[in-house]
């Protein structure tokens, strides 16, 4: 039987997917962050080994699989890209193996080989498009210290800064303290020092939900926190459909990410303001292990595996 595992390598989880040659579904596991350290490869390299192992057992099926196809956030650098491919290529999990990023793994998903607009926001944020006539740009996803606006990391980042700030009386105090301090377990505002300086990037964009809900509660600081963030990520999606226009329709636009997908928290407030700017929401539950899986089956019939 031809297996084909697609990788969603992520900043949160990794997933893997089994597929046969006609597109079915066969097994799903799920592991803990992919994305690429370029100090450390081989993390992501054992972690998408280890998911895809696991995967393959539950089918009950031997290696190697026919194809890989993993898309990895941070993966969008070619020599990175190469050396992660060579690392998974060595570990025999398939005869052929290729490595792109996440958000194309999620784009191909939502839109396939057609035109879109796909918005992320997770742990980090982009979003990229293709438009009618084929041509492809992608925006944001310069990661944690140069972007990554309207993403889960960036709404911690801004919180914990909110709460040192209001501490010092540099800006209006927060009620964002308290439930910060009980969710990272530390007794004093001082211990974010120490917390922060060894936290991940999901450590970091966990406290995301709080910061909503505080700004549900009407808490002014946080409030602000979470208007930046979603205007951040509507300029992502007006960016992209400009440069890729003209657009003979309304352009369509897909959500992805733990923000803005079915249940986020970010979710209405940014899908309110893409209505209002004439776009169409595309209702698909985006899936990027499953267009990974969709895109090594994809490399076979293309040729693109030999």
């Amino acid at each position: 039987m031809s297996l084909f595992i697609g990788v969603d390598g992520g900043g949160t989880r990794t997933r893997a997917v089994v597929m046969n040659v006609d597109g079915k579904e066969l097994a799903r596991t799920e592991g803990p962050s992919s994305l690429i350290n370029p100090t450390n490869l081989q993390d992501t390299i054992d972690v998408i080994t280890q998911v895809c192992r696991e995967a393959i057992y539950e089918v009950g099926a031997m290696f190697p699989a026919n194809v890989l196809w993993a898309g990895i956030a941070g993966a969008g650098n070619d020599s990175l890209r190469s050396m992660v491919q060579n690392g998974l290529q060595d570990a025999g999990i398939a005869k052929a193996v290729h490595v792109g990023t996440d958000a194309d793994a999620a784009f191909h998903d939502a839109f396939g080989s057609g035109p879109g607009i796909l918005l992320i926001s997770g742990t980090g944020s982009a979003s990229l498009g293709r438009g009618v006539d084929g041509s492809a740009v992608n925006v944001g996803g310069w990661g944690a210290l140069l972007g990554d606006e309207g993403s889960g990391y960036a709404v911690g980042m801004m919180a914990l800064r909110a709460v040192v700030q209001g501490e010092d009386g540099r800006s209006m105090k927060t009620q964002l303290c308290a439930p910060i301090l009980e969710k990272l377990a530390v007794d004093r505002i001082e211990d974010l020092i120490t917390w922060v300086a060894i936290a991940s990037k999901s450590d970091i964009a966990s406290l995301a939900p709080i910061v909503c809900a505080q700004a549900e509660a009407g808490d002014e600081v946080a409030g602000t926190i979470i208007e930046n963030a979603a205007n951040h990520l509507v300029d992502h999606v007006l960016t992209v459909a400009k440069r890729l226009s003209p657009w003979p329709d309304r352009p369509m636009v897909a959500f992805t990410g733990g923000l803005i997908d079915a249940d986020g928290p970010l979710r209405q407030k940014v899908l309110t303001s893409i209505q209002s700017l004439s776009f169409e929401v595309c209702d698909l539950v985006v899936d990027a292990a499953r267009g990974a899986s969709q895109l090594a089956i994809v490399s076979v019939e293309t040729g693109f595996d030999n």
